[in-house]
């Protein structure tokens, strides 16, 4: 068996803070890790890392206004030249998709839709103005209720995804009638045969409650299906107007959703089994789920950063030291604790194999880790 480094993080309490900060340097050090290992309830391996981070574009700040007309809307132009970049298209695609159709055919239902329309004009880059703000910019999704019409805003990943582990830093603001979310996604072709693990925020209701959904949620005849569903409240009295680590696990066993390290919700039922896309959007149609935003209202998720771990369609992590596929392990962590750039450690001094790491964990999770791993060989 050939041997493995775990590289892993110095536990620091003395680092405790609001929320969770990934080092803006750790996309450019994937090269020395041959796989990942979450923390949490359900550790998990995973191939590949990628971190998206919206805290330093001034550059690229802009807010453009929302286009009077529908098809306006739908010809917006991008809101600046980051959204055009290479860089970004190689992993995301904002969306101008309306929903035209479902219109038609919810209008003689019980629940009828407004029209609404994705706009490129609606995921921009925006100075952060709070007091004390913990970055300079966070990218916007918008979303606008206008006299005919609903404009929204969805982002969705250029590649498709086999289980992963995906956290962002974010907020949602604004009036109520809209709903903010972060999910997986494969299109069965019918209600019944779609897989989704969901992450959704209504701003029509409680802000210390979100809805946590392995969809579908109902039946093709409108009948709820109970088990899909977990409506969990916030831990501490937190409220998701506020800056939060949100994040899910999409493993083969469960969806499991946590709220600045902490577990909030788990589902084993209809957990999504095939590739998926990952999209985030903000938006409302009007129907009994959304609510209706008043004429000229506006709500908005304001995202610092999105870090995945993932494995990749046709991957598998493999567990470390098994046929040499994780040489060396990195520890990730979101256990509400402000990251600090720390030195790497190994735990056994003789091996040589060496990157920078600067997350911090606790030392229970450290604890529970190194058990997982030591279980691994």
């Amino acid at each position: 068996m050939r041997s493995s480094t775990f590289l892993y993080l110095q536990a620091s309490a003395a680092a405790a803070s609001s929320f969770f900060t990934p080092p803006a340097s750790l996309s450019k050090r994937a090269d020395s890790c041959d796989c990942y290992l979450t923390n949490g309830t359900a550790p998990e391996y995973y191939t590949s890392h990628r971190l998206f981070d919206f805290r330093s574009l001034s550059k690229y700040v802009s807010v453009p206004d929302v286009a009077n007309s529908f098809s306006d809307n739908a010809k917006a132009p991008f809101a600046n030249p980051y959204f055009e970049s290479d860089d970004w298209k190689a992993s995301w695609r904002i969306q101008h998709w309306n929903n035209s159709e479902s219109v038609k055919k919810s209008a003689t239902t019980k629940d009828p839709k407004l029209l609404m329309t994705n706009s490129f004009g609606n995921v921009y880059i925006e100075k952060n103005q709070d007091k004390d703000a913990s970055s300079e910019t966070y990218m916007t999704m918008r979303t606008k209720r206008l006299d005919e019409f609903q404009s929204a805003a969805e982002i969705e990943s250029a590649e498709q995804y086999h289980f992963l582990s995906v956290r962002m830093l974010a907020r949602t603001v604004g009036s109520p009638g809209a709903i903010t979310a972060l999910f997986t996604y494969r299109d069965g072709g019918s209600l019944a045969k779609v897989q989704e693990a969901d992450i959704e925020i209504l701003t029509r209701g409680p802000r210390n409650h979100i809805s946590y959904t392995n969809q579908p949620s109902r039946t093709d005849g409108g009948d709820l299906i109970p088990q899909a569903s977990r409506n969990a409240t916030l831990p501490g009295g937190k409220e998701w107007s506020e800056w939060l680590v949100h994040r899910l696990d999409w493993t083969p066993r469960a969806s499991i959703w946590y709220v600045d390290g902490e577990e909030v919700a788990r589902n084993e039922f209809q957990t999504p089994r095939d590739p998926s896309q990952v999209i985030l959007n903000a938006w409302s149609n009007g129907g009994v789920w959304s609510g209706k935003m008043g004429v000229n209202d506006e709500a908005y998720m304001q995202i610092q950063w999105i870090d995945m771990v993932f494995n990749k369609t046709g991957e598998s992590a493999k567990k470390r030291g098994e046929n040499g596929s994780c040489g060396v392990v990195c520890a990730v962590d979101d256990e509400a604790a402000q990251a600090q750039d720390l030195i790497q450690q190994d735990p056994v001094p003789a091996m040589s194999s060496r990157t920078e790491l600067s997350w911090v964990v606790s030392a229970a999770t450290l604890l529970g880790i190194t058990a997982s791993l030591l279980g691994c060989l």
